[in-house]
């Protein structure tokens, strides 16, 4: 039953790049019918697209397009090779092609162990990371590194030491995973004992990350997050009057936030206002400096509080027109761009957060438009940001990393040779491990340019 689980994991990715016979390798022959794709055939052989493309070499020149009537090879399949084939271990189990092979090529061992299925929330969204991580496989294959790759399904009812005793685990230079909480420590103590690098990549509890040296948080807690900002909202916004705009949301974390904004502000005596929503015409204006150019921060992320305000400062600056304004907002707001961006531009909007996705980005695009042809569907976007844009970033980011420094790859300033799509990554030493610290100001310049301003 768990070879069968695990084989239902591999057809739902629609992925695997296993490594096979590279001799005598041809099946049979298969004549292409019109609406085909290489993708599609290579599902109905059962094999995949990676080993459908190495029997046809024509597949890998530039511009190639499959065309009715082609008469293509089919490779034998693991289900139908003719001779004994090693024996397998029951995870998905991928393995870049190795059609290039330089002579400084390294190869990455990377486990993957996470929810990987389509019963809820949790699975769809680490299996689209997943897709993204085996686009960044193929990414490096450019800069010389073969991959070796993993992947488990660990849903949150799994005892993550069974998983453990796979041999394959103890073999990995890197685990991304896991999920849940409470797996953390048992996955920590393996990945001490075996000498692996440790990546846990999504939201977790605890300070596991202080006891072990070979840890490397992606997640930023709220607080941790929140204290970044109000350190670089000071130093972005030196010499700025803040107006901090009481919404009346009681539904809203961000009250903290602003609190712990005034109390930093108090300490090093910058003035401010405060005014509210609710404040009449005559005492909002007043709250504005004439002398100063303001920067307007609201203690809620809604978009009904945005609409409110927006209506107040189109208001205030249409009849102070020599009023200079600024936005300040909220990681949240990215998801309101396609309603607001016009306002962004319009008040000089800066937005804190650790992601920014960059649609009009040439990078994006080729990313996106090869999970399209990967997958034959395209990304997720309810989902901000987008999780196989991470799953990339992740992927290059760590893989690159190991590759290039080994054990002391330490993810600081000195080692970011890759630059992001969608989530860039710093890591800073907490207690023995290492923490993501990367944070950036995305702002939406009145000329409309869009610039992201990292500390």
């Amino acid at each position: 039953m768990r070879k069968l689980r695990y084989l239902a994991v591999f057809l739902f990715l629609l992925v695997g790049l296993v490594a096979l016979a590279q001799t005598s390798n041809i099946r049979t022959q298969h004549k292409v019918a019109k609406g085909e794709t290489i993708f599609g055939i290579a599902k109905s052989y059962e094999v995949t697209m990676d080993a459908l493309i190495e029997v046809n070499p024509s597949m890998k020149e530039v511009g190639y397009e499959l065309k009715k009537g082609d008469i293509i090879n089919i490779p034998y399949s693991k289900k139908t090779q003719p001779q004994a084939a090693p024996k397998t271990n029951a995870s998905t189990q991928t393995t870049t092609p190795t059609t290039t092979t330089l002579a400084n090529e390294k190869t990455v061992k990377v486990g993957v162990m996470l929810p990987l299925h389509d019963k809820n929330g949790d699975g769809l969204r680490m299996v689209e990371y997943y897709r993204g991580l085996l686009l960044a496989c193929d990414r490096v294959k450019k800069d010389g590194i073969t991959v070796d790759m993993h992947a488990w399904n660990v849903p949150l009812e799994a005892d993550i030491n069974e998983t453990l005793k796979e041999k394959e685990a103890e073999q990995c230079n890197i685990i991304i995973g896991p999920l849940y909480t409470k797996m953390v420590k048992p996955l920590a103590e393996f990945c001490k004992k075996h000498n692996i690098l440790l990546v846990i990549p999504f939201s977790i509890s605890g300070n596991d990350v202080e006891n072990y040296s070979n840890i490397f948080q992606v997640y930023q807690s709220d607080q941790d997050f929140d204290g970044a900002t109000i350190r670089n909202f000071i130093q972005q916004f030196n010499g700025y009057h803040p107006v901090i705009i009481d919404c009346g949301d009681l539904n809203s974390t961000k009250g903290a936030f602003t609190k712990a904004l005034r109390q930093e502000l108090d300490s090093k005596g910058i003035a401010y206002s405060l005014t509210s929503l609710n404040s009449n015409e005559k005492d909002f204006v007043r709250a504005f400096s004439l002398s100063q150019r303001n920067v307007v921060i609201l203690n809620t992320e809604r978009s009904p509080s945005v609409n409110e305000t927006l209506v107040k400062l189109n208001a205030l600056t249409a009849k102070n027109t020599d009023l200079q304004v600024s936005l300040f907002g909220y990681k949240e707001w990215l998801m309101y761009v396609n309603v607001y961006k016009d306002y962004y531009f319009k008040y000089d909007t800066y937005i804190p957060t650790y992601f920014f996705y960059n649609g009009q980005s040439a990078d994006t695009k080729w990313v996106e438009a090869n999970y399209r042809k990967w997958f034959e569907r395209d990304m997720d976007s309810e989902w901000l940001p987008r999780f196989a844009l991470t799953g990339f970033d992740h992927g290059c980011f760590f893989i690159g990393g190991l590759s290039q420094f080994g054990n002391a790859f330490n993810g600081g300033k000195g080692q970011m040779t890759y630059k992001a799509v969608q989530s860039p990554l710093r890591f800073k030493k907490i207690g023995q491990g290492q923490r993501n610290v990367n944070f950036m100001f995305v702002h939406y310049n009145p000329n409309r340019s869009i610039e992201s301003i990292n500390y």
